[in-house]
């Protein structure tokens, strides 16, 4: 059975989306090494920067990701107007795939730590 662009999109999603719900378990396994950092006396703790600026670096991936996403639909705006297709800034299909693009660096980073954590318990 042929893969059609749509599903390939939902499977996609459905593996952002259960990276992300990743995410509670993370804090969960993460919480008593923030607690240590902040009972010890240095002022600032290994995992604690690590939770820090992992955040800030997928924050800024996925707002470069979504917008490269965004000016690729721009540039295939007339091409597609001129194929007779609905160009996808039109039709919503631009905002899916930045959305998805935005949202890839934050789940890559919640299955890493998950998995970083995971095995040290």
């Amino acid at each position: 059975m042929k893969k059609t662009r749509k599903t390939r999109g939902a499977r996609k999603a459905a593996l952002i989306g259960g990276d992300l719900m990743l995410a509670p378990m993370v804090m969960m396994m993460r919480m008593p090494l923030l607690v240590a950092d902040a009972q010890s006396d240095r002022k600032l703790g290994r995992e604690t920067v690590r939770a820090v600026t992992e955040k800030t670096a997928a924050a800024a991936q996925g707002a470069i990701a979504a917008q490269v996403s965004l000016l690729q639909s721009a540039a295939r705006f007339w091409p597609e107007v001129l194929s007779g297709r609905v160009p996808s800034l039109v039709n919503g299909e631009a905002a899916r795939q930045s959305l998805g693009a935005a949202l890839k660096p934050a789940g890559r980073t919640v299955r890493a730590n998950f998995r970083r954590l995971s095995s040290k318990s």
